[in-house]
């Protein structure tokens, strides 16, 4: 068995630019297939990281697109629509409500910002819920206000390296002329929270000039409750948009498997036309042999024999392929994600492909059965040379 190995490898070898560009389509299958595998796997790991690090299921906004807003959430903000604080009385006593938190986010234009400036996130929460729902936040120096109304914030891990600024030093918000003093700073949690700058709603409402009102309402449930029933209670509530980011989820989710079937239609060409190369070089291979064969076989080489030279002619070239693929998958991996996020309408926070050693083995199973399948044809064909007809036209 060694020996037969030994020589569909060196038949490989005698034309080894086509076998390598061979090689070089097989592993260009794999490697879409290997990255579709680890997208199917990342992208909803990363969603569900992103609604989990909100804090709370779901989020009470102004009237508005619930999904626009819950979108503007996930990427650090919450639109420029206003309601009512009163609705936090409204809600925190209903039995399925374990905390809630207002939050009043404000945008400002920062001319020192880049050659033509940019945006300066603030988001005003409240001391005490917003630190108990977010427990994950670590500070890199610091804490949290020590009042609810004082004049202090609490720096992103990346604001605070544009800012750069360090806890003790003051930070003045541009237009309004105030300086607040920083008293933390987070560290990186590769979230939309490290380019927020957190102050007290209260301070935001204040500088703003926004008394008693709201961007949004985080509401965490008790984990037995009925949410669905919960949110048709919010309906009820006036001026209110209820946003689920369970739904939102599934929306987004709906959305992606859009550009999963693209993808994975662009993975079928992909591995069909691998096939055809496989096909086409073992068939030439096959061709060219064609006395070889005939002479093999009228020395008492049975057509078993030549069938399982061939055919593993073929493992060998879609193993070998199938190796190259898996490593470009994982040596591409963020080549791959930067292409996938210009693509997607919303694409989570944290590593969008996620690969490991068993979807590096189910590529590589599902290449070699692909080879396996694309061997067939020529391996029948080359068994059934007959040894006469080979030998007549090595005389022709």
């Amino acid at each position: 068995m060694i020996t037969i190995y030994k020589v569909s490898f060196k038949n490989l070898l005698r034309k080894r630019t086509r076998t390598l560009l061979t090689i070089f389509g097989i592993a260009l299958s794999a490697w879409v297939l290997a990255s579709l595998l680890g997208f199917n796997k990342g992208y909803e790991a990363s969603l569900n990281k992103d609604i989990d690090n909100m804090g709370f299921q779901v989020l009470l906004t102004a009237k508005g697109c619930p999904y626009e807003a819950a979108t503007l959430m996930l990427k650090g903000g919450t639109g420029l629509r206003y309601m009512s604080e009163d609705v936090i009385r409204q809600v925190v006593n209903e039995p399925e409500v374990d905390k809630v938190t207002p939050m009043l986010m404000q945008a400002v234009f920062d001319p020192n910002k880049g050659e033509s400036g940019g945006f300066s996130a603030y988001l005003g929460v409240d001391p005490v819920t917003f630190p108990r729902m977010k427990s994950f936040l670590e500070f890199k120096q610091g804490g949290w206000f020590t009042r609810p109304d004082t004049m202090e914030v609490v720096m992103g891990y990346e604001a605070a390296e544009l800012e750069q600024r360090e806890v003790g030093d003051l930070l003045l918000i541009p237009e309004k002329e105030i300086e607040l003093k920083v008293v933390g700073v987070l560290k990186r949690t590769g979230t939309q929270d490290d380019g927020t700058i957190f102050m007290p709603v209260k301070t935001v409402q204040n500088i703003f000039n926004k008394p008693g009102e709201l961007t949004g309402l985080g509401i965490k449930v008790h984990k037995e409750a009925d949410i669905a029933a919960f949110e048709e209670k919010l309906y009820g509530l006036p001026d209110v948009q209820v946003v689920s980011l369970a739904q939102v989820k599934q929306t987004i989710m709906s959305l992606v498997t859009t550009a999963k079937i693209m993808v994975f239609s662009i993975a079928i060409i992909a591995i069909l036309i691998a096939m055809v190369g496989v096909i086409n070089t073992i068939l030439m291979s096959v061709f060219e042999r064609f006395q070889e064969i005939g002479i093999l076989k009228s020395i008492g080489a049975m057509p078993w024999d030549i069938f399982k030279l061939i055919w593993i002619e073929t493992f060998i070239l879609c193993f070998l392929g199938g190796i190259v693929g898996t490593g470009m998958a994982y040596g591409l991996s963020k080549l791959t994600e930067i292409l996938i996020r210009n693509l997607l309408p919303y694409a989570p926070t944290g590593s969008l492909i996620q690969l490991d050693a068993s979807l590096a083995g189910v590529t590589l199973i599902a290449v070699i059965l692909i080879g396996f399948v694309s061997g067939i044809y020529p391996a029948w064909k080359a068994a059934r040379i007959r040894p006469l007809e080979s030998i007549r036209s090595e005389v022709n």
